[in-house]
């Protein structure tokens, strides 16, 4: 099983990646499941959701404390929102940042493997918001394999309907141009 968590801040999306990746593996004939952890949060408030995936029934439904993937999708929240904690020692770290590998890891100390990208310009100049939930989806799928992005293509039209075809081009992008450490 891969256990996947999503750091964003209400109205950038985590939830809804989070749903969108579990439903492209259920595509996939595997099991999944996505659920959020917010209280009364307004937007903006730090938020996070979660993902799992598994080649066989999941029977866990508690948070993810010590996840395989960690998905960031706004870089404020590596330092207050405790966004490392947990993560395995193999598990790899995916950042929203405007900043090099070699810098994102020196700044933070990590030690992770982790793979970096500008969400947010990609975001902006496609959707024309800073909306990063479905850009960050092509990240992940870039740095862990954990999905194809093939399957990710019906749950983005349902979800998205008349954008739908703008959100698939920013997750494609992201894909491209997502730096994925070796």
């Amino acid at each position: 099983m891969i256990e996947v968590r999503f750091h964003g801040r209400g109205g950038q999306g985590a939830v809804t990646s989070a749903e969108l990746v579990a439903l492209a593996a259920i595509s996939e004939e595997k099991y999944a499941q996505s659920f959020p952890s917010f209280g009364p949060e307004r937007r903006g408030a730090p938020v996070q959701s979660y993902t799992r995936v598994s080649d066989e029934p999941i029977r866990l439904r508690s948070g993810i404390n010590e996840p395989d993937v960690v998905v960031v999708l706004d870089p404020s929240l590596i330092e207050v929102g405790g966004s490392l904690t947990g993560l395995k020692p193999d598990g790899i770290i995916v950042i929203n940042t405007r900043k090099s590998l070699a810098a994102i890891k020196e700044e933070f100390s990590i030690k992770n493997r982790t793979a970096v990208l500008d969400a947010t310009k990609i975001a902006q100049e496609i959707l024309g918001l800073p909306i990063t939930n479905t850009t960050m989806i092509g990240a992940l799928v870039k740095a862990s394999g954990l999905i194809n992005m093939e399957s990710l293509l019906e749950p983005l039209r349902h979800r998205f309907g008349k954008i739908a075809e703008r959100n698939i081009t920013v997750c494609q992008k992201a894909f491209e141009e997502t730096v994925v450490e070796e």
